[in-house]
């Protein structure tokens, strides 16, 4: 399989999209890895599996519709398998492992049918000190944009995902490409001030269009510069009960299709009044977990 990812947008031809078949039972309070999981553990509202499963397939009927490939982690019992971007991303023709958290290495391992089709040159296992989820990095074009969090307190928050190291390792490896990062506001307890990945504030559409939130940004003028690189009339900016509802993580399909959450009422007559085709679907129950639908896809070849 030869690999080719150059940003967020262009025509989609193959991807892991996860599953939710056997994902154990309700975690915990301490065993969940995110503020909202614990809300909704607290609550009784933690989503279950048979709606899960019927979310994910629906996307499945989406990808079908539109010849893409896709592959299916192998399922592990009584194992959360949803986010298959956490556990790797592809940058140009590179796979990159993520380091995440340890409970979730056979995520990795579940892929293993899609990594042997892959030239093993281009497997790339970052080292030991470098954390990074898929969820943080975006390639776009010239640029990958990361997002990060370098406070002192880092290792304080089981929020922050994508350590300086690992920013610093791809710009290493895509010597030739910008990397621009981006510091994230984290919170271990309060689901709506807490920006889990770059996804779940900032996300490119299109050609050249993007949905925001401000709040997510630790650093206001790190905000502002996304704003002046993709242009204010081309910014879609949400407020915060809609990053709590992951409006920023829909998945595009090419530059004039996105895949999006059928509640997403806001976002979703914008996207059609710029001229993109919407395919809604039910994702509110995934969404609990503080993840949607880039989250739970993890592209491979795009044109």
């Amino acid at each position: 399989m030869k690999l080719n990812i150059k940003n967020e947008t262009s025509r989609l031809r193959a991807v892991v999209l996860g599953t939710a078949k056997s994902v154990g039972p309700i975690p915990s309070i301490e065993e969940a890895y995110d503020p909202k999981s614990v809300e909704h553990i607290k609550a009784g509202t933690y989503p279950k599996e048979a709606d899960m499963v019927k979310e994910m397939e629906a996307v499945a009927k989406v990808f079908e519709k539109y010849n893409v490939k896709v592959y299916r982690p192998k399922v592990i019992e009584d194992y959360n398998q949803i986010f298959s971007r956490d556990i790797a991303f592809v940058i140009e023709d590179k796979f990159i492992k993520a380091n995440i958290l340890p409970d979730r290495e056979g995520e990795y391992q579940a892929i293993q049918h899609v990594i042997e089709q892959i030239d093993k040159d281009k497997v790339i296992i970052l080292p030991e000190e470098c954390h990074v989820e898929g969820g943080d990095v975006m390639p776009w074009n010239d640029y990958i944009f990361i997002g990060t969090y370098t406070g002192a307190n880092y290792p304080d928050y089981i929020t922050a995902r994508t350590n300086i190291e690992a920013v610093k390792a791809i710009q290493e490896l895509f010597p030739h490409k910008t990397v621009k990062s981006f510091e994230l506001r984290k919170s271990n307890t309060v689901a709506k001030e807490n920006a889990l990945h770059l996804d779940c504030c900032f996300q490119p559409i299109g050609k050249d269009k993007a949905i925001l939130h401000k709040n997510g940004f630790l650093v206001e003028s790190e905000y502002e510069w996304l704003v002046n690189f993709f242009g204010k009339e081309n910014v879609f900016e949400i407020t915060k009960e809609e990053m709590y509802n992951m409006n920023s993580n829909v998945f595009s399909i090419s530059e004039d299709v996105v895949i999006s959450e059928r509640n997403f009422t806001r976002l979703n007559t914008w996207l059609r009044d710029n001229g993109f085709t919407v395919e809604e679907v039910p994702y509110a129950e995934i969404a609990k977990q503080e993840g949607l639908l880039r989250c739970s896809t993890l592209p491979l070849i795009r044109d």
